[in-house]
Parts: C-alpha cells; sequence; structure tokens
C-alpha cells in the first residue's frame, strides 16, 4: 500500500490530471483508503491544480465517496419509495437492533457503518441494501440476520 500522496500520484498519471479525471481518481483513493480525508482531498486539488472547495464539493455529492472513516463493511439500505413500500423500514430495524448501530453510525469494533442510499438500481428486487459491493435482495428482516451473522463470522 502506497502512502496516499504518492496514490494520489499514481492515479493522476494513470487518469489524467484534467478537471474531467477528478472522479476516477477520488474513486481510486476510496478503492484503496476505503474514504476521501481532509489531506486526501487537498491533496488532490493540489496534483490537479483545482480549488479544494471543487474536489470537496464533488466529494460529497456522491453517495459512494465517502468522506469521513467507515466500517470494514459498509451496508448501504435503499431508501427509495419502492423499497420502502416492501419493508425498508423493517430491515433497517433489524440491522439497527442487530448490530446497535443507528443509520449514519460505526460499530464499536469498526467494523460496520451503516447508511441510506438513493436507488441501488434493484427495485424489481425489494428491498435491496448492498454490504461493501455485494447486492442483497428480496429482503426480510430474518433474511438480513442470517446474512449479518454471516458477516459476524467473518470478523
Amino acid at each position: 500500500m502506497y502512502p496516499v500522496s504518492e496514490l494520489i500520484k499514481n492515479l493522476a498519471d494513470q487518469h489524467g490530471r484534467d478537471r474531467h479525471n477528478l472522479l476516477p481518481i477520488l474513486q481510486g483513493v476510496v478503492e484503496q483508503e476505503k474514504y476521501l480525508s481532509e489531506y486526501s482531498m487537498i491533496e488532490i486539488a493540489r496534483e490537479l491544480d483545482l480549488p479544494a472547495s471543487e474536489v470537496f464539493g464533488t466529494a460529497t455529492f456522491y453517495s459512494f465517496l465517502e468522506y469521513k472513516k467507515m466500517g470494514k463493511y459498509i451496508i448501504r439500505i435503499c431508501k427509495t419509495i419502492t423499497c420502502s413500500m416492501k419493508g425498508k423500514n423493517q430491515i433497517l430495524l433489524a440491522i439497527e437492533d442487530m448490530l446497535k448501530i443507528n443509520v449514519g453510525g460505526t460499530t464499536p469494533d469498526g467494523n460496520f457503518s451503516l447508511l441510506q442510499s438513493n436507488c441501488l438500481g434493484f427495485c424489481h428486487k425489494a428491498p435491496a441494501m448492498l454490504i461493501n459491493n455485494e447486492v442483497y435482495t428480496d429482503l426480510t428482516a430474518e433474511k438480513v440476520r442470517e446474512i449479518l451473522s454471516a458477516y459476524l463470522k467473518k470478523k
């Protein structure tokens, strides 16, 4: 693993240093570092010769670009009307109860963070959630408890 400044330089070498290459560089940092620290956003701004406010504005606009440290497993619950109508609230309550965290929180051991996200693209199989890049659909409270139990064993 590279220091973040070296990672950013390598990503800029790979993608280019134009404004339109900002998003792939932000994504590359998140892929490696799991979130965008204030330091990394300043370094990206410096590397691309952009205002730091533009980098921060872009980072905070996109829901999959985390700008605060998250847990090892990021749980994203779809909050669209389709998922809501199909039981999203019961899913959320089951997760909150099992992990003892609220939306926006991270477990004390740093293993899980719980977020709500706009459409995940699985309305036809609602309710849906992502754990990191793994998709889970047609959820019930029981199914969620089984899924989380498997992740708890991985710790």
